[in-house]
């Protein structure tokens, strides 16, 4: 008896003076580093923008030293170098700074990033993530790469909101809430939803449901439809099969997605990540539409 309080008594001291415990969010013993990591390469899939990249999403050169062109009736776009170069990427950047455009959509010197950059889906991230990802990007190898200056057609945003600050980490227990939290940092509703009069999507009204037209290196994709619809979405579709197609690429009838679907970043998730982006994905409202 006297030896179980014993060591009942040592493995409470040994939680309170680590912050271990069986239960703990694994993720929560990551360090910002190591979590900005999993973020950039999982299911931020920053890369699937930010680095050259051939027609079939394989790499075709530095990871994060810019895209090739993203093309829209608004713009082309040519997303730029994420490593922390001096003279072309954001070595000149606080972690401050690169937090601020992430979720605010500013720069350093107070102008705003214009999409397809989508900062309004941002705007929930936790701080802790927040920061994790611009250490992460920090710690990269400085690459020396100049993207050609993007054109657009229409005004600069006028605002993406207020400050960002004070944003906890979600809460892993729901599964729901923190696919949508996921869902959000992956921007899957960016593509996945079809563009209004203001070419924004319309998110209000046909949420996933498709037909978005996305042009760059890969040719011409019109987005499917992601909602749990049973004749024009995903409704008909297993778990399994859905986390199949995030994780592999590939449809239930075994043909591959195109490249702009980002699973090669996708398939570095923790199966908790994977089964909470499918409850999501079931959760969203069915829209009957055909992209």
């Amino acid at each position: 008896m006297r030896g179980g309080v014993v060591s009942r008594l040592m493995l409470v001291l040994f939680v309170a003076v680590t912050g271990t415990s069986a239960t703990r969010h694994p993720a929560s013993a990551e360090t910002l580093l190591e979590r900005g990591a999993y973020l950039v390469n999982g299911i931020g899939n920053c890369g699937n923008c930010h680095s050259p990249q051939e027609p079939d999403g394989t790499l075709s050169g530095p990871p994060l030293s810019g895209g090739k062109a993203l093309l829209a009736k608004a713009f082309t776009a040519y997303p730029p170098n994420l490593t922390p170069d001096i003279e072309t990427g954001l070595g000149r950047w606080t972690e401050d700074q690169i937090v601020t455009a992430i979720r605010e959509g500013r720069r350093p010197d107070g102008t705003l990033l214009r999409p397809p950059m989508p900062v309004a889906f941002y705007r929930g991230m936790s701080d802790r993530d927040a920061h994790a990802i611009a250490v992460y990007l920090r710690s990269l190898q400085p690459v020396k790469s100049k993207v050609p200056d993007s054109h657009y057609s229409g005004p600069v945003p006028a605002s993406y909101g207020g400050p960002v600050n004070g944003v906890p980490d979600p809460a892993p227990a729901d599964r729901v809430a923190y696919g949508r939290y996921l869902a959000q940092i992956g921007h899957c509703l960016l593509c996945h939803t079809p563009r209004d009069a203001n070419e924004k999507p319309d998110i209000v009204h046909f949420a996933g449901a498709g037909g978005a037209i996305i042009r760059g290196v890969f040719g011409e994709i019109v987005s499917p439809n992601i909602t749990p619809d049973t004749h024009t979405g995903i409704g008909t579709w297993s778990d399994q099969q859905i986390a199949d197609a995030l994780t592999k690429g590939v449809r239930p009838d075994g043909s591959q997605l195109a490249s702009p679907m980002p699973w090669r970043y996708l398939s570095t998730l923790r199966q908790r990540d994977v089964d909470a982006l499918v409850a999501y994905l079931r959760s969203l409202k069915p829209i009957a539409r055909e992209p």
